[in-house]
């Protein structure tokens, strides 16, 4: 991906007519050169990989929601498909999930945004000897971890590549939704351990 849109340029890739402009693809991660009459995507965006992540993604957003909703509504025993578990094993379980996926979704934020927390108005310009002529920061945004960066020449460039920070937003999502999860097990947990009233006395 990262040589394809050089090889675009530099006329090894060929395409339907003139090349117009490079461009990359958030999900599934590629690179598309843009030809006067038609594209030609990298092999992260066709094929068989681009099938396997599609399909990936939504087998994986199927099981977020079964399992929220299994959190959610809490089905009753008797099923094949329900597991008898206390509620003590379900916060357990979505601690880990919690855990598992906050952490990825932390690690991909700090590595895609670390430069905001430093100087988010001179982001573009920070680690650099520049001296007069640094680069000016447009616009930027903590999420999705973005930096717009203007060059003395006029060009522009983003901090992140696209795909980066999409891929940032769309881990939130599991994370949140593991949240979510473990909001309502740790809840269920308390009142299960909280004593019932004793019955009046007559």
């Amino acid at each position: 991906m990262i040589e394809f849109d050089e090889r675009c340029m530099q006329g090894l890739t060929t395409g339907p007519g003139e090349l117009l402009r490079t461009r990359e693809q958030a999900f599934p991660p590629a690179t598309v050169c843009e030809f006067q009459h038609g594209d030609v995507v990298s092999i992260g965006g066709r094929g068989v990989l681009g099938v396997l992540l599609w399909g990936s993604l939504l087998v994986m957003v199927v099981c977020l929601f079964v399992a929220l909703i299994a959190e959610c509504c809490e089905p009753p025993l008797g099923s094949d498909l329900v597991e008898p578990r206390s509620r003590t094993e379900k916060l357990r379980r979505t601690g880990t999930a919690l855990f598992v996926t906050g952490s990825v979704f932390l690690m991909f934020y700090a590595l895609a945004g670390w430069r905001l927390f430093t100087g988010p108005s001179s982001v573009c310009s920070a680690g650099g000897d520049w001296g007069e002529h640094a680069p000016r920061t447009l616009e930027y945004s903590f999420f999705p971890p973005q930096a717009t960066c203007q060059y003395t020449s006029g060009m522009t460039r983003r901090m992140n590549p696209d795909w980066l920070a999409s891929l940032t937003v769309q881990l939130s999502l599991p994370a949140l939704v593991a949240g979510i999860g473990f909001a309502l097990a740790w809840r269920r947990c308390r009142s299960g351990s909280r004593p019932e009233p004793a019955a009046p006395y007559r």
